[in-house]
């Protein structure tokens, strides 16, 4: 099953349960966790109060921060533990194509290129997906303050660019997973079946979407 892969990430749009399903992974496999932690980012209330004028510090703290833990992997045995993260580096240039001007985009390029940030190919990618209402409706009901001014508007961008990006990702296994009715945190039933369609994957692509 899961043991198979060593280093395994979760990614989605805010709101699809990328860090809580990376944490049940990692206590599942005794696995590192790997979080990119924005609520250390402290640009990022006020982006969301005033995204032009902060968008481009906001992604520049996360390359940063990313590019340090991705260091740190990249240096690391990978082979001695498994490693579950709720971040790929690959998506930085989503979000900042997504929120940046065109000057910002390309001062925050030339930034990436001369970082050069590497981080491992995972062994497996999970994708979260879910409708903006429901993203919506998760941040709301999580009742982070300076997240209860995000619009469906932009989770409808965001999801949108998710999409373009992983329609086209083939760097690594792919499994998409439509989360709507899932609740892999809290529902057993909901992990073990998560476990149970990861384990029947034969391809290098994967959709599974539960109805509710």
């Amino acid at each position: 099953m899961l043991e198979k892969y060593r280093y395994i990430a979760v990614e989605g749009p805010i709101g699809a349960g990328k860090t809580s399903l990376a944490r049940r992974i990692a206590s599942h496999l005794q696995a590192e966790l790997l979080l990119e932690n924005a609520t250390d980012n402290p640009f990022l209330p006020r982006f969301y109060q005033d995204p032009k004028r902060h968008a481009l510090a906001t992604q520049l703290f996360f390359l940063f921060q990313r590019s340090a833990q991705v260091q740190d992997l990249q240096q690391g045995d990978l082979f001695a533990h498994s490693t579950v993260a709720d971040f790929l580096l690959d998506k930085d240039l989503l979000f900042a194509r997504l929120n940046l001007d065109d000057d910002e985009f390309r001062l925050y390029q030339t930034i990436y290129d001369e970082l050069q940030p590497k981080a491992p190919v995972p062994d497996l990618v999970i994708y979260l997906q879910a409708r903006p209402t429901v993203l919506l409706e998760r941040i709301h009901g999580r009742g982070l303050g300076y997240e209860q001014s995000i619009s469906a508007d932009y989770l409808q961008r965001l999801g949108d660019s998710y999409a373009r990006f992983f329609y086209s990702y083939d760097a690594a296994p792919l499994f998409t997973v439509n989360c709507e009715h899932l609740n892999f945190a809290h529902n057993d039933a909901d992990f073990a079946l998560l476990l149970a369609q990861i384990d029947a994957m034969r391809g290098q692509r994967e959709f599974f979407n539960r109805a509710g």
